[in-house]
């Protein structure tokens, strides 16, 4: 992606990567609330690393920026 600077990439990519998290937060009390995770099942998550962003979030982050950027351009003219 041209004409977006490293800042603007970085600042996208953190807020895929906060809406993801909120994502996986509201699907686990989702499933503890109904049940659906074992003790077993949230102690091999704990103990799981954390995971880096994936190509996705990256992908996400850089089509939020193209729509911010045409927005802007829209604004512009």
């Amino acid at each position: 992606m041209s004409g977006i600077d490293d800042k603007d990439r970085l600042i996208f990519a953190l807020c895929a990567l906060l809406r993801a998290e909120r994502e996986t937060r509201a699907a686990f009390e989702t499933a503890l609330a109904n049940g659906g995770v074992s003790v077993d099942a949230l102690r091999a998550i704990l103990s799981d690393p954390v995971a880096v962003v994936a190509k996705d979030d990256l992908r996400h982050a850089e089509e939020l920026v193209g729509s911010v950027r045409r927005a802007a351009g829209r604004e512009a003219a």
